[in-house]
């Protein structure tokens, strides 16, 4: 295994207070999007960890975000593996329509995710939730769960992030108040995020001659 880039560590908050971003005004875009790509970097970082530990990332999120979620689990475990040294373990919550309906229609729909995570989740894992809004309960109810019972925890948000935002121990937020915008660039995150991951774990001779 080689690795192109070396990432700097990131540890959970002592008092498991999320990392706030941003914390004042910039001066220019352009060093406004150099601190929101080391946001980028934190959520790499943490992924990266859990992978190399054999923790697993669990992801989820609703109606548009759930096909961003799903898509997540597909580009880690078939994506980030192949040519690396990491053998992801990924599941998505929002995928078994059989449970998430049995969950909603018996417990309440706001515990679709967390519900999931109660019987699968240890930790050291990671959850990554996407919302548009960050308000959504299940996402919110999950975060805060997966938090408080020691997993490390992504939220990808939009608007002003509600919640979500403010529960995760690393946020990429997407400072925008259209849903289609958020989703569009919501997936290019997670694009972002699993090809780097795996750029990270092969060779630059490996990334040279392959297509991703």
């Amino acid at each position: 295994m080689s690795s192109v880039y070396d990432l700097r560590p990131v540890t959970a908050p002592a008092d498991n207070d999320p990392v706030k971003f941003p914390m004042a005004p910039y001066a220019s875009a352009a060093s406004y999007f150099d601190a929101y790509a080391e946001e980028m970097d934190r959520a790499a970082s943490v992924l990266i960890e859990a992978y190399t530990l054999g923790a697993r990332m669990f992801s989820c999120g609703n109606g548009g975000s759930a096909s961003i979620a799903n898509h997540a689990q597909c580009d880690h475990v078939k994506g980030v593996r192949t040519a690396t040294d990491l053998v992801p373990q990924v599941l998505s919550l929002s995928t078994n329509v059989e449970l998430l309906t049995a969950v909603a229609n018996d417990i309440g729909y706001e515990n679709v995710f967390v519900y999931q995570l109660q019987s699968q989740a240890r930790p050291g894992d990671v959850l990554m939730a996407v919302s548009s809004s960050g308000r959504s309960p299940n996402i919110v109810h999950a975060l805060t769960w997966a938090r408080d019972h020691g997993l490390r925890t992504i939220a990808i948000t939009g608007f002003d992030g509600g919640p979500a935002r403010a529960v995760a121990e690393v946020s990429v937020h997407v400072d925008c108040t259209n849903y289609g915008i958020v989703e569009d660039l919501h997936q290019a995150i997670m694009h972002a995020l699993a090809q780097y991951v795996r750029h990270s774990r092969i060779s630059a001779d490996a990334i040279s001659t392959t297509v991703f």
